[in-house]
């Protein structure tokens, strides 16, 4: 094993693009197995042999910057991705107990209790009352 770390000594090593493009490939690769066209599978060695160019690269603060100009990209996404899964796991906790509505002149989502019959609902940001059935 020592061989291995006196090579990698002095270059990149992986970080999350490379991890990401490794991801990316595995994932066309993947979908690559269904459509059966060589030209593509071509294509999709390209993000792989990207991430080992990167590994083994000896310019540190270009592939630095590059990590970083990915991660300014990919935070925003990330938040996001996992604020819809935060919502929508939550909204699937407390289906048996409450019903989701959307106010049909702010369109904000309101939670009310199940059961109740029909009731007016009012809306808390514009004051909009509607009757709903839960």
């Amino acid at each position: 094993m020592n061989w291995f770390r006196r090579m990698m000594m002095g270059r990149y090593g992986t970080d999350q693009l490379s991890i990401a493009l490794l991801v990316l490939y595995m994932v066309l690769s993947l979908v690559l197995q269904f459509i059966r066209i060589p030209f593509l599978y071509l294509l999709s060695l390209i993000p792989l042999i990207f991430c080992f160019y990167r590994i083994f690269s000896r310019n540190i603060n270009r592939r630095y910057e590059e990590n970083n100009r990915f991660l300014r990209w990919w935070y925003p996404v990330k938040t996001r991705v996992q604020k819809f899964f935060s919502r929508s796991n939550s909204r699937l906790k407390d289906r048996q107990t409450h019903r989701y509505f959307k106010c049909p002149h702010c369109s904000n989502t309101l939670r009310v209790p199940r059961g109740k019959g029909k009731i007016c609902i009012t809306c808390p940001v514009c004051k909009t009352e509607f009757i709903k059935k839960t």
